[in-house]
C-alpha cells in the first residue's frame, strides 16, 4: 500500500535555511527550494525566473520551500507550527539581514483545507499579540524549482559561514522545542 502524500509550499526568508529545517522533520518526504508567488512575464506565456531575476525583488516571486509530506506521520497544522517559529512572521518582507520582497512570508495553499487552516493559525497567532503577522495566504499558481546549487545548500556546505552563524542556530531552536517532530537520525 502506499503512503498519502501531500504538498505545501512556505516561504519565511532564505529558502536554505527554511529547507534546512523542514528536512530535519519526520513525515516529510521531500523538499524542494524554489519560487512562487509572482510573474517574470507580462506576456500570455511565463517563463521559469532565475535566482538573479527574484534577488532584484522586482518580480513578485518569493524564496520558498515545497515540502512533500505523509500527513499520516506529521500534520498540515505541525508543519505550520515549525514554519513560524523557524522565521518572524511579524517583518514585512525581510528575516534577518535578508530584506526584500522576495524573502516575505508567504503560504502558498493547495486547498481550502490548507487555507482555512492556516488562516486559523496566524489568528491565533495574532490574539493578544502586539505584533501582528503579516505572512501572505495565497494559493499557489505557480511553483519553479530553484537552481540545482540552491538544493541540499545546508547538508552540502554546513561549514559555509552563512550556514553556521543563520542556519545552524535555527536548527539547534528547532531540535530544542520540537524533539517529538524530528526524524529519529536528528534528535
Amino acid at each position: 500500500m502506499e503512503s498519502v502524500k501531500e504538498l505545501a509550499v512556505f516561504g519565511g526568508g532564505c529558502f536554505w535555511c527554511t529547507e534546512a529545517a523542514f528536512q530535519e522533520l519526520r513525515g516529510v518526504i521531500n523538499v524542494s527550494s524554489g519560487y512562487a508567488g509572482g510573474s517574470t512575464s507580462s506576456q500570455q506565456i511565463e517563463k521559469e525566473p532565475s535566482y538573479e531575476e527574484v534577488s532584484t525583488g522586482l518580480t513578485g516571486y518569493a524564496e520558498v520551500v515545497k515540502v512533500e509530506f505523509n500527513p499520516a506521520v506529521i500534520s498540515y497544522e505541525d508543519l505550520l507550527t515549525v514554519f513560524f517559529a523557524i522565521h518572524d512572521p511579524t517583518t514585512l518582507n525581510r528575516q534577518g539581514d535578508d530584506v526584500g520582497s522576495q524573502y516575505r512570508s508567504i503560504i502558498l495553499y493547495y486547498n481550502n483545507r490548507q487555507r482555512d487552516v492556516a488562516e486559523k493559525f496566524i489568528k491565533k497567532l495574532d490574539e493578544g499579540s502586539d505584533k501582528k503577522t503579516v505572512t501572505e495566504v495565497r494559493p499557489i499558481k505557480n511553483f519553479y524549482p530553484a537552481e540545482g546549487y540552491h538544493h541540499n545548500y545546508y547538508r552540502l556546505n554546513p561549514d559555509k559561514p552563512y550556514c553556521q552563524l543563520v542556519i545552524s542556530p535555527k536548527l539547534d531552536k528547532l531540535k530544542e522545542r520540537f524533539s517529538e517532530l524530528l526524524k529519529e537520525s536528528q534528535k
